[in-house]
């Protein structure tokens, strides 16, 4: 009955923890969702809003050549104050074949829970007219594309060969770095500059950024991605590198002054490979660029070097707005702008209430823009107002629509003039202070009708909700009640139900089994579990990458409860003294040190060989059995 209880508890608290992380949200998506068979297509992979992702295991991309990837990103945004996080990974794919193909679900750990990506579909032609296979087959979704792909095709670099007496480190610092560029070194208040992140590299690597750059004294745009924001070649004292964008911002300054652009990090996990083994692949000198599983090369050959590369900050000079002080209704607004006004009708009753609508429009800093003051004429109450925007962020300056929609009541019948309404800007193109002004409207209100009048504005003091309603609105709060309220009661129902099936148990039980019944509650019976179960479901349902990290979690898992050591306590050294303290021999010894080795190649490598599974599984299972014989 106990057992009953704890799983009902459970049971809710499960449904109770995912409504509470419903904000967690893990999508994939493809594009173009067509292509030809000589064409890319591009896997996204987000995770959003989540406090900590601990994982993201990508589905199974057997059916394609993955180009590029994964290539990681993390960021957030803020809109109208509210903050939203995302951690993504991006793939450049290209398909083995023609035919509709579903990329299955991807797993996402985060927050503590487990999260499954929708499937998605991609169809592939011989004709379609999509992307060329001309096209960039680097080109991420991101504004951060790291550098997870090979180099250009084409090009000849050797700067991945590792030959003996060279040192990795300065090898990287002479084909790798970060750099910042502006494109303007002095602008005024209000006026924008781009500023781009760019990586550049002649090396194999795997990059993550590590740290953002401060953006301090300016208002933040984050530029879209464009067809021309991802992988490229270009000329850096005369040597050709690959160049991917970190980032690329809008930046609007806000107070004059030498402003620091901060720098951003990226740590960078560099492949290498020694000049010995790849002399021993014939026919591949002059195919570097070949992906390294194709090579042939063991473990030994390959050289993983890690380096953080940071960017050099830059300053740029601000320049302040002339004589603001004259122009009384300058509110900061910089740029190219139109005004206008509209009324949402013309005649209507005192019964109802008025809306008047200015709409300032044009290009500048048009997210910073306020609304203008309305001197409401004699007879009209006027609220304050609710904004809108309509942007492009994606020009420079920011260009679109920022709409203030005014609520207004007329006390007394009759026609109105509401006035014309200025808008002061600085014009940087002609630096002067211009003024526009919206034409006067004419409205007409008739006599009450004998309803209610109701204004509808944001600001005005609603009325207030009762006890229930607020209490009810809240739904997390009532389904935590109601939760409550049910493992209450099913705690007392249990406990009573419990209590009378024991006094019943006893009266008819023989003393005999009363004492066995009550040896084996108290006695620690030990549970047989097996560790590659998970590992096994990914082998069988050919998922590579899943099986790859079960299987490592599972030998880890095994190890950590074998040798009583914590998960995060697992390193060779560590086994290699526990193995021997419990009387494994040194040859069963080896085999998990080998086992071990040969998981987290394939667990860490872009290139995971499904073709070993079968041989990983079977070397897992055959260890742990010759551990679990060893009497500890």
């Amino acid at each position: 009955m106990q057992q009953g209880l704890q799983k009902i508890i459970l049971f809710i608290f499960i449904l109770a923890g995912n409504y509470m992380h419903a904000q967690v949200k893990f999508t994939a998506s493809v594009t173009p969702r067509k292509v030809d068979r000589d064409a890319y297509a591009q896997l996204k992979l987000v995770v959003e809003n989540a406090d900590e992702v601990q994982q993201i295991v990508p589905p199974s991309l057997k059916d394609f050549i993955i180009i590029s990837g994964p290539n990681q990103e993390s960021g957030m945004t803020m809109v109208n104050g509210v903050v939203k996080k995302y951690i993504a990974l991006n793939f450049i794919l290209k398909p083995r074949t023609i035919g509709n193909y579903t990329i299955g679900s991807a797993l996402a750990k985060a927050d503590g829970g487990d999260y499954t990506s929708n499937p998605v579909t991609l169809q592939v032609s011989s004709s379609y007219a999509g992307n060329s296979a001309g096209a960039n087959p680097a080109s991420p979704l991101f504004s951060t594309n790291n550098p997870f792909t090979e180099s250009v095709p084409h090009s000849n670099y050797n700067e991945s060969i590792l030959r003996k007496g060279e040192n990795p480190a300065e090898k990287i610092r002479k084909n790798m770095f970060v750099k910042a560029e502006a494109d303007k070194k002095s602008v005024f208040i209000g006026q924008p500059l781009v500023v781009t992140y760019k990586l550049y590299t002649r090396l194999k690597s795997e990059s993550n950024i590590t740290k953002n750059p401060a953006f301090n004294g300016f208002s933040v745009l984050e530029m879209p991605e464009t067809d021309d924001m991802g992988h490229q070649t270009e000329r850096f004292e005369g040597r050709e590198y690959n160049v991917y964008i970190i980032r690329k911002v809008q930046l609007y300054p806000l107070l004059a002054g030498n402003l620091e652009l901060g720098s951003a990090a990226v740590e960078n996990n560099i492949q290498f490979i020694k000049a010995e083994y790849l002399n021993q692949q014939a026919g591949v000198v002059n195919d570097l660029l070949s992906e390294f599983s194709d090579l042939a090369i063991p473990p030994e050959g390959i050289v993983m070097q890690k380096i953080l590369l940071q960017s050099k900050p830059l300053h740029v000079e601000v320049k302040p707005l002339p004589n603001t002080e004259k122009f009384t209704g300058f509110k900061g607004a910089v740029g190219n702008f139109k005004i206008d006004s509209r009324v949402e009708k013309n005649n209507f009753t005192i019964d109802d209430d008025g809306k008047l609508a200015i709409i300032i429009s044009g290009e500048g800093n048009l997210q910073m823009v306020n609304a203008p003051e309305i001197d409401w004429p004699p007879g009209i109450d006027g609220f304050d107002p609710k904004a809108t925007d309509e942007l492009a962020k994606g020009t420079v300056p920011v260009s679109g629509r920022k709409i203030f929609v005014f609520p207004f009541t007329v006390s007394k019948p009759g026609t109105y003039l509401l006035p014309a309404v200025e808008f002061c800007y600085f014009d940087i193109s002609a630096a002067v202070y211009k003024t526009v002004t919206s034409k006067p409207i004419e409205i007409h209100v008739s006599k009450s009708t004998g309803k209610s009048k109701i204004v509808t504005t944001d600001t005005h003091e609603k009325p207030r909700d009762n006890f229930l309603t607020k209490f009810f609105s809240n739904r997390l709060r009532v389904v935590s009640l109601i939760a409550l309220l049910i493992i209450i009661g099913l705690y007392f129902w249990l406990r009573t139900d419990s209590k009378r099936e024991k006094k019943s148990a006893a009266s008819t039980m023989p003393d005999a089994y009363l004492y066995q019944n009550q040896k084996l509650d108290e006695e620690s019976l030990p549970i047989q579990i097996n560790h590659l179960d998970e590992a096994e479901a990914s082998m069988n349902r050919n998922e590579t990458k899943l099986f790859y990290y079960y299987l490592n979690q599972g030998i880890k898992n095994f190890l950590s409860q074998k040798l009583a050591l914590p998960p995060e306590a697992i390193n060779k050294k560590k086994i290699a003294e526990k193995i021997s303290e419990i009387g494994i021999d040194k040859d069963t010894s080896a085999q998990l040190q080998k086992l071990i080795d040969d998981v987290d190649w394939q667990l860490y490598t872009p290139f995971a060989d499904n073709n070993q599974m079968k041989d990983m599984y079977k070397r897992a299972d055959e260890i742990i059995g010759l551990i679990n014989s060893v009497r500890s």
